[in-house]
């Protein structure tokens, strides 16, 4: 479903109001908002690798460092 808004028409009120709207319904108790298939699928492939031992989990602050130092690699190569 495309929905296409007049934005440079609106108001910065208006624009306000849509965004709390939205941040509303998107803010539903779960039971209203359900999750697709594939991303209960997801969760129960990767639950299975972690007890098989085949991934692990790292500190955020390590996996911010990791991209980071990625992103400055990948960088240095273009």
């Amino acid at each position: 479903m495309e929905v296409t808004l007049p934005l440079e028409k609106m108001t910065i009120e208006e624009k306000l109001r849509l965004m709390e709207s939205i941040w509303v319904d998107l803010a539903k108790p779960p039971d209203v908002v359900q999750s697709p298939v594939w991303h209960e699928e997801e969760l129960a492939k990767r639950q299975a690798r972690l007890e098989r031992g085949e991934t692990n989990f790292v500190d955020w602050q390590e996996a911010k460092e990791r991209i980071r130092e990625r992103a400055h690699a990948n960088r240095s190569t273009q």
